[in-house]
């Protein structure tokens, strides 16, 4: 566990998180790039890593200046936990790339309410509820119901690239193909996607290099075929290999 520290105040719970759990435990502190201090029960990384190993962090509740390398699970996450496992495993959908999106989405705030009318644990947009059936978006089982049956949908349109079925998840899918099957040049999109990538156990799944487009075009009055691993925004093309 790795703890960045900001200001002179810790919360409570990271102290009860930095306890010795034996007499000979050892604290270990250094000063990141970036000037944070940095507190752990570990070696500053690096120390014995591979170059370039990523070391991942999850955000403290009531906290945006504090991250851990565990996970601190408040009562709020915990009282979802049950209901986005069933509905992940449902879906086969990985448990903790709902997690994370529920987070960045509302906090685990079950009455969230955006200001273009998204709604509710996976902040829900009207017609996303109508369509998964939904009366009450501020229900957490019929929210987490729709919004992972959702995520699912957009794995499905993806080839089960979580990146693209994440930034469609925020910018809606017509952005995402318009942009040729990548993330939206849009810096709130492109954002979102980073900060659920910070949050999953394990890097999300980009693009399928196996997936294959034949594209045919007329240049200069012939026909010309090319292949490419991302999908046209325009022109004739199938998929010939995935």
């Amino acid at each position: 566990m790795l703890i960045k520290k900001t200001g002179p105040a810790v919360p409570a719970v990271l102290c009860l998180l930095l306890l010795p759990t034996s007499a000979s435990a050892q604290i270990y502190s250094w000063r990141a790039a970036d000037g944070h201090l940095v507190l752990g029960n570990m070696p500053r990384p690096g120390a014995g890593q591979e170059a370039g190993e990523i070391v991942r962090s999850y955000p403290v509740s009531k906290s945006d200046t504090i991250r851990t390398t565990s996970r601190v699970v408040s009562d709020r996450v915990r009282m979802y936990d049950g209901l986005i496992i069933d509905h992940a495993r449902l879906n086969d959908v990985r448990p903790d790339l709902v997690r994370a999106v529920v987070q960045v989405e509302s906090a685990y705030n079950p009455y969230a309410r955006s200001p273009k009318g998204a709604a509710g644990l996976m902040q829900l947009m009207p017609t996303t509820a109508q369509q998964f059936g939904v009366k009450n978006a501020f229900n957490p089982e019929e929210n987490i119901r729709a919004g992972v049956a959702y995520l699912r949908q957009l794995l499905n349109r993806y080839a089960n690239n979580e990146e693209l079925a994440l930034a469609a998840y925020t910018a809606g899918p017509n952005a995402v193909d318009k942009y040729g099957e990548t993330v939206p040049p849009y810096v709130e999109t492109r954002n979102y996607v980073l900060r659920i990538n910070g949050m999953t156990a394990r890097p999300i799944e980009r693009r399928d290099a196996n997936r294959i487009y034949k594209v045919t075009e007329i240049v200069d009055g012939r026909q010309v075929v090319r292949y490419t691993d991302k999908r046209p925004a325009t022109g004739t093309y199938t998929v010939v290999g995935r």
